[in-house]
C-alpha cells in the first residue's frame, strides 16, 4: 500500500485533511460527536448472479468463498477509488486513515460466544487476497478456549470497579482526541477502524441501522441481512424469482457531502453486481485530495495482519 511520511498536524493513524469546502470546518463544531452526525441509508441487492459466481469459484479456485467475501472485497475496492470513505473526524478535526482496516464479528467454534477481529487490507487486494486473509483470521480466532488481544483487554477492563473503569475509559477518550492514545490500544481496538461490517443475516434476521461509535475512528458501518426470495415483473409482464439481500449503511456526514456518499454507495453496488472485476488486483487507487502532499515522501508498505503506524 502506498503511504506518506507524516507532517505537523497528522496523527500516527491518520493524515490531516484540509477540505476545500469551509462548511466541513464548521460542521464538527456544530455536531462534535458521531452520534450527532449519523446518516442512515438502506439498500437492496439482487444476489442471484452473485451466488452463481460464488458457487463457481467456491468449487474451483477460491475454496470456502461466501457472499460475504464479495461484499468485503467490494468495500475494499470502493475505498481505493473513493478515498473519502476512509476519512474520520476526531477532536473536531478531519483525517484520512493511514490504513484501510475492517472490523467484524465472528462466532467461535462450538459456542455462542463471539469474537471481534480487525483486519488491514491493501487497496489493490483482489477477492482472492480478501478471502485468504479473512479465512486465516477466522481460523486463528474461532477456537473457543482462545482469546485475541481485543477479548483479553475487554476482559481485564470488565473486571475493574465501575468508578475506575469510567476513569480509564475517560482517559483513553481524552488521549484519543489528541492522537496520543497508545498504539498498542489502537491496534486492538475494534472502534479504531475504517469500516465496521456485520453479517446479521447469519443469525437469520434482517439488517439493522447500527450506530457508529463516538470513541475511535469508525465512519462507516454496514449491516448485511438475511437472504430472501422476491418475485419481479419485467416490462413484458414476465415474472421471475430473484434472490435478494438488504443492506443498511450508517455513515458520518462530517467526512463528505451527500453527493459523494451517493457515489460511494453506487460504486459499492457496482462491484457487488460485477464480482468478476474483483478477481484481478485493483489498478486504480485515488489519493485523497484533502491531504496536503507538499513536503511528503511516498513509500510502499506491505500490508500484513499486523497494523503498522
Amino acid at each position: 500500500m502506498k503511504k506518506f511520511t507524516r507532517k505537523h498536524g497528522d496523527r500516527y493513524d491518520g493524515y490531516r485533511v484540509k477540505s476545500k469546502n469551509p462548511f466541513f470546518y464548521i460542521v464538527p463544531h456544530i455536531m462534535p460527536e458521531r452520534v450527532d452526525s449519523q446518516v442512515f441509508y438502506p439498500d437492496t441487492v439482487d444476489i442471484t448472479e452473485i451466488e452463481k459466481f460464488v458457487r463457481e469459484h467456491n468449487q474451483t479456485d477460491i475454496p470456502g468463498l461466501r457472499t460475504f467475501h464479495v461484499f468485503l472485497a467490494a468495500a475494499v475496492r470502493t475505498a481505493a477509488e473513493k478515498p473519502y470513505m476512509n476519512r474520520f473526524v476526531v477532536g473536531r478535526k478531519m483525517y484520512h486513515a493511514r490504513n484501510f482496516v475492517v472490523s467484524m464479528t465472528i462466532k467461535k467454534l462450538g459456542t455462542k460466544e463471539e469474537a471481534i477481529i480487525k483486519l488491514p487490507f491493501d487497496y489493490t487486494d483482489s477477492i482472492y487476497d480478501v478471502a485468504e486473509k479473512l479465512s486465516k483470521a477466522v481460523k486463528e480466532n474461532k477456537v473457543a478456549e482462545e482469546s485475541n488481544g481485543t477479548d483479553k483487554v475487554a476482559g481485564i477492563l470488565g473486571h475493574l470497579p465501575v468508578g475506575l473503569l469510567g476513569f480509564v475509559v475517560g482517559c483513553l477518550k481524552a488521549l484519543d482526541k489528541k492522537g496520543w492514545m497508545p498504539k498498542a490500544i489502537n491496534k486492538i481496538s475494534p472502534f479504531h477502524t475504517s469500516l465496521f461490517i456485520t453479517n446479521v443475516g447469519s443469525i437469520g434476521i434482517g439488517p439493522v441501522f447500527h450506530h457508529i461509535y463516538n470513541f475511535g475512528t469508525t465512519s462507516v458501518f454496514i449491516a448485511i441481512g438475511k437472504k430472501y426470495y422476491a418475485n419481479e415483473i419485467d416490462d413484458e409482464g414476465n415474472v421471475s424469482r430473484r434472490h435478494k439481500m438488504d443492506i443498511k449503511f450508517v455513515v458520518d456526514e462530517r467526512t463528505c457531502d451527500g453527493a459523494y456518499y451517493s457515489s460511494i454507495f453506487r460504486k459499492f453496488g457496482f462491484y457487488i453486481k460485477n464480482p468478476d472485476l474483483l478477481l484481478k488486483k485493483g489498478e486504480k487507487v485515488v489519493i485523497d485530495d484533502g491531504i496536503d502532499m507538499k513536503g511528503r515522501k511516498e513509500y510502499e508498505e506491505e500490508i500484513t495482519s499486523e497494523i503498522n503506524y
